[in-house]
């Protein structure tokens, strides 16, 4: 029987652990191929996770987002191209989806303007480098929403087949 962890700095891959009740014995048994050894040295910070190790644990602790943050946080590649995605409140996001749609709306007629011809020119890099920002933002809120489907249904709270794309 495994006993409780009074660690005060606990990382990610442990709080999700814990956050679903899973010893690490217990946890070791449902992921299968990820000994309770091997997730005490993830924890631990003494070895770094592996991407199928990520996945299995992000199914297992019913906490998608940690994909995101080993992608963010951890992966070679993904630290400086994936940005982290925080987790948010359905009402939060679609404000904010609302708000970015509303501002590149606006910027749409220059956004045409400035590419038309192919090429953007010093005195359009300054609008064009805005109106990349709105661009991200919105790509950020589609991450956020994507997210929260995922942690809706990791946590039962919604059905998977309600969110499968229909032809």
């Amino acid at each position: 029987m495994g006993r409780k962890s009074v660690k005060e700095n606990k990382n990610i891959y442990q709080l999700s652990r814990e956050s679903v009740n899973l010893t690490r014995e217990k946890a070791s048994m449902e992921l299968k191929f990820i000994s309770a050894d091997r997730i005490e040295k993830i924890e631990s910070e003494k070895s770094y996770p592996h991407p199928d190790e990520i996945i299995a644990m992000a199914k297992c602790y019913k906490n998608p987002s940690l994909c995101n943050y080993f992608c963010s946080h951890e992966c070679p590649i993904g630290i400086d191209s994936v940005p982290e995605i925080e987790v948010k409140a359905l009402s939060q996001i679609t404000l904010e989806m609302i708000s970015t749609l509303n501002r590149l709306y606006k910027d749409k007629d220059r956004l045409i303007e400035i590419t038309v011809d192919g090429e953007i020119s010093r005195d359009e890099a300054r609008e064009f480098t805005e109106i990349r920002t709105t661009l991200d933002q919105m790509s950020a809120a589609i991450a956020s929403l994507r997210l929260w489907v995922d942690n809706t249904i990791a946590t039962g709270k919604a059905d998977k087949s309600l969110f499968e794309k229909r032809q």
